[in-house]
Parts: C-alpha cells; sequence; structure tokens
C-alpha cells in the first residue's frame, strides 16, 4: 500500500514557524528585530486581506505574487508616507520569510522565486547633518537647580560623549555607569545584543555623580535617566526635550533655527568630531557600535574640512606652475662636505 503524500504545511503554519523557531530559536535575533519583522508583517497581512478579501488564516504562499508585494509597497510609500529605506527593510522581512518558506514547502519554489523577484529600491543617501563644537555645548546647556534640567543636561552630555543611539541612552542603568576615575565608561546594549564600553569625560563623571547625590534613591536596576515617574524615556521623550533645549541655544546660535536635529544628528556629530580630531575609522566604528567599518566611513564623504585640506594639496588650474630651480651651486658644494 502506497503511503500517502504529506500535505505542505498551511501558510499560518509557516508564518507561526518562521517566527516561534526559525527567528526565535534557530537565529536567536533580538527583541528588537523579531518585532520589526512581526510589525513588517501585520502591515503587510492587513493590506493582503482587504486586497484580496482573505483572511490571513486563509491565505496560501500561491496568494503572494509579485503584484500583490508591489501593491503593498506603493501603498506604504503613497498612504502611509514610508521612506523607501523603511519600505526596503519591510519588504525585507517578506523575503526573508519566503526563503524560510521555501525549505518547508517546496512544491511553492516556483511561486517563491517569482516573489523573490521584487527588487529593492534604490534611494539617493542623503548628507549627514552635525552640529559644531559651540552648537552642540549651546544645547547641552548649563543647568538649573530642577530636575527636569538636570535630567535634560546628562541627557545630552551623555549622548554627546557616548555618541550613542537613543535606544541605548534610554536603556542605561545605574548599575551599567563606572565612575571610577582612572577607567571611567559607560556600558551600552547595543543592537543585536551586542555590548560596548564608552570612555566618559570628567565633566560627564562630574555630572553623572552630582545626578545620583540628587536622586538617592536610585538602586542599580534603576534607569539613569527616568522619565518623571521613574519609568524609562520613551523615544518620542528624548525627542521633544532636545527639540525644547535647541529652540533654547537658538538665540545665541541662530544657525540653529530651521533645523531639524534630531538624537541621531548628536551621533552623527560625535562621530565628525572623532574624525575631525584625527581618531582612526576604525576606532569611530567601535566607538559606535557599527559592525562594518564601511558604514563608519560615510562620515569620510560628508566631512567637507577633510576634502578642503585635500584640495589644498591640489595644484589650482588656473595657478601658474612653479619652474624647478637649481640650488646654488656653492650651498651645494658645502651640503656635500
Amino acid at each position: 500500500m502506497r503511503k500517502q503524500a504529506k500535505q505542505p504545511p498551511s501558510f499560518a503554519a509557516l508564518v507561526q514557524a518562521y517566527f516561534t523557531e526559525y527567528l526565535t530559536q534557530q537565529r536567536a535575533l533580538s527583541p528588537q528585530t523579531i518585532a520589526a519583522y512581526r510589525d513588517a508583517f501585520m502591515l503587510f497581512l492587513a493590506f493582503a486581506e482587504s486586497r484580496l478579501s482573505k483572511s490571513p488564516t486563509d491565505m496560501k504562499l500561491a496568494d503572494v505574487t509579485p503584484d500583490l508585494l508591489m501593491a503593498f509597497l506603493d501603498h506604504l510609500e503613497r498612504l502611509r508616507h514610508n521612506s523607501v529605506r523603511s519600505r526596503n527593510a519591510r519588504l525585507a522581512a517578506v523575503r526573508s520569510f519566503l526563503k524560510f518558506a521555501a525549505h518547508r514547502d517546496v512544491s511553492s519554489m516556483q511561486v517563491i522565486e517569482r516573489a523573490l523577484g521584487v527588487p529593492m529600491k534604490r534611494f539617493e543617501r542623503p548628507m549627514f547633518g552635525y552640529l559644531s563644537r559651540d552648537e552642540i555645548l549651546a544645547v547641552i546647556g548649563s543647568p538649573s537647580g530642577t530636575w527636569l534640567s538636570q535630567r535634560d543636561h546628562l541627557l545630552f552630555l551623555l549622548l554627546y560623549n557616548t555618541g550613542a543611539r537613543v535606544s541605548e541612552m534610554i536603556g542605561i542603568k545605574v548599575g551599567d555607569v563606572v565612575l571610577d576615575d582612572s577607567a571611567a565608561c559607560v556600558h551600552l546594549h547595543g543592537k543585536g545584543r551586542k555590548q560596548r564600553s564608552v570612555p566618559l569625560w570628567h565633566s560627564t563623571v562630574k555630572a553623572v555623580r552630582a545626578w545620583l547625590r540628587f536622586n538617592s534613591q536610585f538602586d542599580t536596576a534603576s534607569p539613569l535617566l527616568p522619565n518623571r515617574n521613574g519609568h524609562v524615556m520613551t523615544r518620542a521623550n528624548v525627542t521633544l526635550r532636545l527639540t525644547l533645549a535647541v529652540q533654547a541655544a537658538t538665540s545665541a546660535h541662530p544657525s540653529l533655527a530651521n533645523r531639524h536635529i534630531s538624537p541621531h544628528v548628536i551621533r552623527h556629530t560625535t562621530a565628525m568630531h572623532l574624525l575631525q580630531s584625527g581618531v582612526d575609522i576604525s576606532v569611530i566604528a567601535l566607538w559606535l557600535g557599527h559592525e562594518s567599518p564601511l558604514t563608519t566611513h560615510q562620515y569620510v564623504e560628508a566631512d567637507l574640512t577633510m576634502k578642503e585640506r585635500a584640495l589644498s594639496r591640489l595644484h589650482d588650474p588656473a595657478a601658474k606652475t612653479q619652474r624647478y630651480t637649481a640650488p646654488d651651486s656653492l650651498l651645494a658644494f658645502l651640503r656635500k662636505l
């Protein structure tokens, strides 16, 4: 008696296995990455349901056609106003799932290959924006005696000192800060569970100590920079506080007016100032927690000062070329003695 052919897994079963087995167990991706993939799938399934009039549970791999994917990506850009970078990130999540599904359902290989043919969209990479030293110092400012002012001052000072991402900054616990005078540093928990330690200036150590004295109730597990309720700050909270600080600094530095200065601009500022100070690009990559120095190399491309120094070594086409003049024969004779 012939064995009955095994039925391929359903679309819903594949999605569940993708998240519970592949991403979580086999690849052991960080919770943040899994959440980003989950959000992409929720958007895609909601769009597919409205377009195909099918519930996500009733969908099949054959429904994931190039036309459906292109329509979804167009929906993200036109109606949800996603950037091309975000659009590509959503597509990357779907493509990752399709590659996983190809190993579980070989019979759908042809359908999957057609869907995988939808390309990433190219986009112009914007130039990095960053602040001058005087501008960033004006934004950091001097704290008053209030709790909020002291917290914001330390927040911006630490962002500039470390070049940390917002997620890394708001995740700092009191126990992550080492205030030893000979080896003061902060331990940052970066993307993909990567950890790194960044040294602290004496002024930063001084500010941290003053902040901890102001908040003697903190223990090692407390957020170093909490909100007013004692909870971890949100990205939106950090952005709002920075916007207010920039507005306050604009009176002294009108160049800050009408500029979009996000917490990530401070990260760019740290990188550019390290680069302009002569720090090796590989060290800056480690400082910022970049997985590849190629990412850090973009700061070299954005540094106009370095380009101007290089240009000064190249003769202007309009300048007259100086003819070589032989040294004085008497001086040449004396040098040879």
